[in-house]
C-alpha cells in the first residue's frame, strides 16, 4: 500500500492549525511522535508559549495488557494548565485510549478552558467518543496493520505500515 508523504500532510496539519488559532495557544505533544510534530509545530506556528510534552503510559486503561512501553519518558508542562487553549498534538490518532489517557494527565494539572487535537493521520477504528478537530488525512487501515511515524535524523517524516502481531 502507497503511503502519504508525511511531510506534505505536516504541511496541510499546519495550515489547517494556523487558520484558526492564535500565537498564546499551548501546544503539548505525546510522546513520541506527537512531540515531533509539535516540535515541528510550534516553530512553524510560531508559538509563544512554551511547549510542552506528555508520557501517558501510566494513565493508559490498557496498561496491564499492553504492558510498559520500553522507553518511559517524562511529562513536561512548562507552563499553567488552568484556563489555557491546549492544542494536543498526536501522531495517529485510532482508537481514541491515548487521547482519554492525555486529557486525564493533563486534568491533574488543572482546567483547561479549552483542549484542541490534532493528529496527522486518523485512521478510524474509535472506540471511545474522541475526534480530531485538526487531521493531516483521514486514512483506512485493515484492522491488523499499525501505522508508524518515523523521523529521520534530518527532521524529515515518514510513515510506515506494520503488521500488528510482528515486531517493529
Amino acid at each position: 500500500m502507497q503511503l502519504p508523504d508525511a511531510e506534505i500532510l505536516f504541511k496541510d496539519l499546519a495550515k489547517k492549525i494556523k487558520n484558526d488559532c492564535d500565537k498564546n495557544v499551548a501546544l503539548i505533544g505525546i510522546h513520541t511522535g506527537g512531540v515531533w510534530l509539535a516540535e515541528r509545530l510550534h516553530q512553524e506556528l510560531e508559538i509563544t508559549q512554551p511547549l510542552g510534552t506528555l508520557d501517558v503510559s501510566f494513565y493508559r486503561d490498557d496498561f496491564e495488557k499492553i504492558g510498559l512501553h520500553s522507553e518511559v519518558k517524562r511529562s513536561n508542562i512548562p507552563f499553567e494548565i488552568e484556563g489555557a487553549h491546549i492544542i494536543l498534538v498526536d501522531d495517529v490518532l485510532n482508537t481514541g485510549r491515548t487521547i482519554r489517557a492525555a486529557i486525564n494527565e493533563l486534568f491533574d494539572y488543572g482546567r483547561p478552558a479549552k483542549i484542541s487535537l490534532a493528529t496527522l493521520v486518523d485512521r478510524g477504528g474509535r472506540e471511545l467518543p474522541i475526534t480530531a478537530q485538526y487531521t493531516g488525512i483521514e486514512l483506512t487501515l485493515p484492522a491488523d496493520k499499525i501505522l508508524v511515524l518515523k523521523r529521520e535524523k534530518s527532521g524529515k517524516l515518514s510513515l510506515d505500515l506494520y503488521d500488528k502481531n510482528l515486531p517493529e
